[in-house]
């Protein structure tokens, strides 16, 4: 009876630890700080892949950070996904940086500003570089920190019909959607378009059901991916023009609640990802053109003397005219470069 008394005390007192031990585990996963990461990719594109990285390698780090993932939009478009990073009901974004909130930030979507994916590296993805220092400075001022730079590639035009004179200046025929940067609508009418401004969302009815005639949107890769996998486009104009330039960033309300460490570890899981996304991005460049091919696509691209034309056409008649949104001094730092 009482060694049968003492080993019940035993198991009560091991219950009674055990117990404290899983509350203690319970307690401190409690107090794992939450993080909402939103984006704007689709759910089966490669960018969503490296959110879902970037959440693993957070969490992996162990320094009391878990992470909530939004992908496609879910919380809303890229302007609308600014507005709350900065207000802090978003901690992290991945999306392209609109400047509807600054128009100086504008000069993300200068035309020919790079020509390929080593220009790409050194000027969009440097941190050190004139082009992120400028951005960086524009966001500080919106209470927002970058944490890296995605070029994936250049934006060509998405077409259910072939552009009149698409190799050459002169009239397209056409009516295509662009996005919300007057620079760009100002090329593309420049180059013979029609334009109408229309946000991302809207773009795919749009083509569907004709109310434009193509679209100014897309990489090889996104292009294969959201629309020539559903049957809608039948031409790519690859003009290599403007870089596809998506930025993963920070809300200043959340960085200044992290320590040291957790800092350290989101800095290090940003990094490694927009590493690892260039590298994709470079090396099925090409890849993303033939697959467009085997869905039936035609592939315009411009020869080196006509790419050297348009190019050379918009450093000299679009550039100036971006002087009066982004500033002299801002167009002086990153011609110099």
């Amino acid at each position: 009876m009482l060694k049968s008394l003492k080993f019940g005390k035993l198991l009560g007192r091991a219950g009674l630890a055990g117990a404290l031990a899983l509350s203690v585990a319970t307690l401190a996963s409690a107090a794992d700080m939450r993080l909402k990461f939103a984006g704007t990719f689709p759910v089966d594109h490669p960018g969503t892949k490296m959110m879902e990285q970037i959440k693993a390698d957070i969490e992996a780090a162990d320094v009391g950070l878990k992470v909530s993932l939004f992908p496609a939009n879910q919380l809303g478009s890229g302007e609308a996904l600014m507005e709350d990073t900065i207000r802090g009901n978003i901690d992290f974004t991945a999306a392209f940086i609109y400047s509807h909130k600054d128009p100086r930030l504008e000069f993300l979507s200068m035309p020919f500003l790079v020509n390929n994916f080593d220009e790409m590296d050194s000027i969009m993805r440097n941190m050190d570089s004139p082009f992120n220092q400028i951005l960086q400075e524009r966001l500080n001022e919106l209470g927002l920190r970058l944490l890296a730079n995605n070029p994936e590639g250049f934006t060509g035009i998405v077409a259910n019909k072939k552009p009149e004179n698409w190799n050459v200046m002169g009239s397209k025929d056409m009516n295509i959607r662009v996005w919300s940067s007057p620079v760009v609508k100002n090329m593309v009418e420049g180059l013979g378009f029609q334009a109408t401004t229309m946000a991302w969302g809207d773009i795919f009815p749009a083509l569907q059901s004709g109310i434009v005639d193509g679209a100014i949107c897309c990489t090889k890769s996104a292009t294969y991916s959201i629309f020539a996998q559903s049957d809608v486009g039948k031409y790519y104009v690859q003009y290599n023009s403007v870089s596809e330039l998506t930025s993963y960033y920070a809300s200043e309300k959340t960085w200044a609640k992290l320590d040291d460490a957790q800092r350290a570890a989101v800095q290090a899981a940003f990094t490694k990802a927009s590493d690892d996304f260039f590298a994709y991005n470079r090396e099925n460049d090409a890849k993303f053109g033939e697959l467009l091919q085997e869905k039936g696509y035609e592939i315009l691209a411009l020869n080196d003397e006509e790419q050297a034309a348009m190019a050379a056409w918009v450093r000299e008649n679009i550039w100036p005219t971006m002087v009066d949104t982004i500033g002299q001094d801002t167009l002086d730092r990153l011609t110099a470069e």
